[in-house]
């Protein structure tokens, strides 16, 4: 029986170390709530209206130097200079409020999404 425990809790722990950077969550991080990033995408909430937001964004992708390859309100699809594309989303969630979401490539990229995501929150200042 002992063996079985400690078996299981070795697994346990492998998976737990093998998934460690799958998710993360920062509470409070945001204006309007929360900062999560999940299965390689960063997601945010705003508190700011759609045109506002996408002001900062562009601001931000400017700063930044990426290219932007399509632009619309609800989407801008960008490269770096990786050629890597990146993918930032605002959807309108309440008056006042956008739901941001940044992807970085195929799989993600939370270090590179974080810097985007600061960057628009700081022009939204």
């Amino acid at each position: 029986m002992r063996v079985k425990v400690f078996f299981l809790v070795q697994v346990a722990l492998a998976v737990a170390v093998l998934c460690q950077g799958c998710w993360v969550v920062v509470a409070g991080a945001g204006a309007a709530g929360a900062v999560a990033y999940a299965k390689g995408d960063l997601q945010a909430v705003e508190s700011h209206d759609v045109d506002t937001v996408y002001a900062a964004t562009k601001k931000a992708i400017a700063d930044i130097g990426l290219v932007v390859v399509a632009d619309s309100k609800t989407e801008i699809v960008a490269r770096d200079s990786s050629d890597r594309k990146i993918t930032i989303r605002l959807t309108p969630a309440a008056e006042n409020a956008t739901r941001l979401s940044i992807r970085v490539g195929v799989f993600g990229d939370e270090t590179m999404s974080n810097f985007i995501y600061g960057k628009i929150h700081d022009n939204l200042r």
